[in-house]
């Protein structure tokens, strides 16, 4: 899967790990491969500006750390960050429900609708 078929849900699926606890650049992106089946195999040239937007908007805040003897920036949720992920997993109840009435089960022909 392509970030662009990820457009305009990138940012929860960030908050969704985050949610877990603080990890590195690396470790995201190795948490969505491995929490999709590796479905989600995201670059860091889509990860990293996310994260940054995130940073900004107040939802994410980092901090220099050493994993491993290297130095990496490390992420977790503000308080507003998770009321974001709460936000975006009541918005992706409705329309995952909302499009499943379309794209769901296909009503064999003549029943009614």
């Amino acid at each position: 899967m392509n970030a662009q078929a990820l457009h305009g849900h990138l940012d929860a699926l960030l908050l969704a790990v985050l949610e877990q606890g603080a990890l590195h650049g690396y470790a995201i992106i190795e948490a969505l491969r491995a929490r999709s089946g590796g479905a989600l195999n995201l670059p860091t040239g889509t990860i990293y500006p996310a994260l940054r937007r995130l940073e900004r908007a107040g939802y994410v805040s980092s901090a220099w750390s050493t994993v491993n003897g290297r130095e990496r920036r490390t992420y977790e949720l503000t308080g507003a960050g998770h009321r974001a992920l709460a936000g975006e997993r009541t918005s992706w109840q409705q329309f995952s429900s909302t499009v499943g009435q379309f794209l769901g089960v296909v009503p064999s022909p003549g029943a009614p609708a």
